[in-house]
């Protein structure tokens, strides 16, 4: 196949889709910090505690793929150890990010003691101001934002304070109880936007907000609409009248029969909706017009299948998202796995380079 010459980098290509423009070519951008730290050398504990090493790693690797570049540094667990618990930095071959050792709350009494941390020095928030400080001194060809403000949602937020499983039960049993759990976590999120926007004067800036625990594997839609909904859609209008203009949401895992709920939500002008492989791009642009759609190359895939698979299906994936009219960015369904062979990246990206060319 014919090589086809650039005609825009990938700040380019991202910048065009936030003004409404066709780019030359699909851009990819996944959010993957783990899989930087293979490719750059560095241990998985290292790309969360070291700052400078962890942004060294993000921008030789993106630069070696061809990928878009946002500088990006938080975890799925954030609220424990910044609610007053422990965390545990990742170890293991296959731990990919820091996990809570000891939850803020054990008992329903500890919620009702709980109160909302100093943000600038509550748990890891101090290592992201240092990263963001670095990311924030430059800006490179393939960088549409150098910084992202790194928030989180509610629901994910209130169950790493008490733990998923307890969370989900008092849903049911003590309602109460978890929507006290989901103020302090929206307050917390909110102080945080507020906390980002104030430090890095991120005007036009990026905020980058996500529920996992929300998925259907764990809540039903009509548990959603009660105790997610109301929540999310304060926490992105609040996010919109900090200074956002665009929201950056991952909708984790299995989310079909949320989608009529997140629709409802406001994401900036436009949005960037990112998808697990659970929820079909196309599906997700019928909800999200007028929003770009990022997503969804199944994770577990990267790291497993050969790479003739990974170039088959990035080419299918690309085929039904160059046809979204709000604008298409390939990625990972979610976080990239930390020991995803270098064949398969080659090829996710060789098969943009071979179809994902806008006449």
């Amino acid at each position: 196949m014919a090589e086809r010459k650039a005609k825009m980098t990938n700040r380019q290509r991202i910048e065009a889709l936030l003004m409404r423009e066709k780019p030359d070519r699909v851009p990819i951008w996944p959010f993957a910090a783990v899989t930087y730290a293979a490719y750059a050398m560095l241990s998985i504990a290292d790309t969360y505690n070291k700052p400078k090493e962890a942004l060294n790693a993000q921008r030789k690797t993106s630069d070696y793929f061809d990928w878009v570049f946002v500088p990006f540094l938080s975890y799925a667990a954030y609220g424990g150890w910044e609610f007053g618990g422990d965390i545990k930095w990742p170890s293991g071959e296959f731990s990919q990010a820091p996990t809570v050792t000891r939850n803020p709350v054990e008992m329903e009494e500890d919620v009702w003691k709980l109160k909302t941390p100093q943000v600038a020095t509550a748990g890891f928030v101090p290592i992201m101001t240092e990263f963001y400080k670095l990311s924030a001194q430059e800006m490179l060809d393939n960088e549409p934002f150098n910084v992202m403000a790194m928030i989180g949602g509610p629901f994910t937020l209130a169950g790493n304070l008490c733990g998923p499983d307890k969370l989900a039960k008092w849903v049911i049993k003590k309602p109460d109880v978890a929507h006290r759990l989901l103020r302090l976590a929206t307050d917390h999120i909110i102080d945080l936007a507020q906390y980002f926007m104030e430090t890095f004067d991120l005007k036009d800036g990026l905020a980058f907000t996500g529920e996992a625990t929300a998925s259907n594997q764990v809540i039903s839609p009509k548990q959603f609409e009660q105790f997610v909904l109301p929540y999310l859609k304060e926490e992105h209008e609040k996010i919109l009248d900090i200074g956002y203009k665009h929201i950056y949401c991952h909708i984790c895992g299995e989310q079909n029969l949320n989608l009529p709920y997140w629709a409802q939500i406001p994401y900036g002008n436009p949005g960037i909706i990112s998808i697990g492989h659970e929820v079909d791009v196309e599906t997700a642009a019928k909800y999200f017009p007028n929003d770009i759609i990022l997503g969804n190359l199944e994770p577990a895939k990267l790291q497993v299948e050969t790479p003739d698979k990974i170039y088959q299906a990035t080419k299918e994936l690309i085929e039904k998202g160059m046809k979204i009219t709000g604008g298409y960015v390939l990625s990972p369904g979610c976080g990239m796995p930390p020991m995803a062979p270098i064949e398969n990246m080659m090829a996710m990206t060789k098969a943009v380079n071979d179809f994902g060319w806008y006449d």
